[in-house]
């Protein structure tokens, strides 16, 4: 089966996760609701297709529609396929007759009904692998998710966790956390300048399962940009938490000591360290986000945090392209304003 080259090959036939980060994504809906024009039941508010009009769009027989229900009824359920009975189906059948007269008089015979929203109707179209027609709708979601995501963050995402209201308060706070972590590295460590990088590297490891480089690599980062501008608030402030505990753990070994530590000491108290039972629940929590709206997001996905991958929910999407996200220099002009009147209060 082709996939879209704009997609990067994905394929959502074969993707729930992908899958799911769309239906999640109201931006993206909108949009690719409009470009679908797709004329249903108005329904409770809403507009429903029956199978059999699925069928016909897809270009499919019912009884294939029936075997994808069969197959990933839980998926579609949870993304708006349901099945009316009593009260709602007498509801739907008059709207029926009210819009469509005599057309669909099989409907009046039946005492229970399955319907497809635009969402679960989507969520059909990401996963019917016989029909050209929805093989073509999967190219222009694809499209469109891409389109929407650059258009909302001015054209890239590798820097979309600076848009996070978050972002600007973990950054500030993770550089003062930075240079107590350098500082008990100098003062205490009896290595060259190697043991900067070494034991940076060695927090990215036990947070992320990636070195500087291997990061680097997967997002493409080029050689001036600066992978800590690239970390959403939740990693800096994991990493802030490691960085500042562990440059106690050194000063406190320093003293007791009484003299320099050397790298076989160093790497023995930050297996200690990071082995500590309290990181496991925000390991797995920031492993989580990272690995998550990376795949969302960037299109990067992090191979060693593979198991941690699950999809966005749909404030998520709210928080990094929604209305309330807004570019780095925005909050830091907001940021300068407030650190402003503060001054002239005091």
């Amino acid at each position: 089966m082709s996939t879209d080259k704009r997609s990067g090959g994905k394929d959502l036939t074969d993707s729930q996760v992908d899958r799911q980060n769309i239906l999640n994504n109201p931006y993206a809906l909108a949009e690719i609701e409009k470009a679908a024009g797709i004329q249903g039941i108005p329904f409770a508010g809403n507009t429903v297709l029956l199978k059999e009009q699925v069928a016909t769009f897809f270009e499919v027989t019912p009884r294939t529609i029936d075997n994808y229900i069969e197959k990933f009824g839980d998926e579609l359920r949870q993304n708006g396929y349901v099945v009316l009975r009593g009260k709602q189906l007498k509801e739907l059948k008059l709207s029926i007759q009210e819009n469509f007269g005599n057309e669909t008089d099989f409907v009046t015979k039946t005492t229970v009904l399955g319907v497809f929203d635009f969402r679960s109707f989507l969520n059909l179209a990401m996963l019917i692998a016989e029909s050209e027609r929805a093989r073509l709708l999967r190219q222009a979601i694809l499209d469109i998710v891409i389109d929407i995501i650059n258009q909302r963050t001015g054209g890239g995402t590798k820097y979309i966790n600076q848009r996070d209201e978050s972002f600007l308060h973990s950054a500030f706070a993770e550089e003062n956390y930075r240079k107590e972590f350098t500082s008990a590295l100098s003062r205490y460590v009896d290595m060259g300048n190697l043991k900067y990088p070494i034991y940076t590297d060695k927090v990215y490891v036990s947070i992320f399962k990636e070195n500087a480089r291997e990061y680097r690599k997967i997002l493409k980062l080029h050689a001036q940009e600066k992978v800590r501008e690239t970390f959403y608030a939740e990693i800096l402030d994991l990493i802030s938490s490691y960085e500042y505990g562990f440059a106690k753990v050194l000063e406190a070994a320093y003293q007791k000591k009484g003299g320099k530590l050397n790298s076989f000491e160093v790497d023995r108290l930050f297996q200690e360290f990071e082995s500590q039972p309290h990181w496991k629940p925000l390991l797995e929590k920031a492993r989580n986000k990272m690995a998550s709206r990376d795949l969302a997001f960037r299109d990067a996905l992090h191979h060693q945090l593979q198991e941690y991958v699950t999809p966005l929910q749909r404030a998520e999407f709210e928080r990094f392209i929604g209305e309330k996200s807004k570019e780095l220099a925005e909050r830091l002009e907001e940021a300068k304003d407030v650190m402003k009147r503060l001054k002239e209060r005091d």
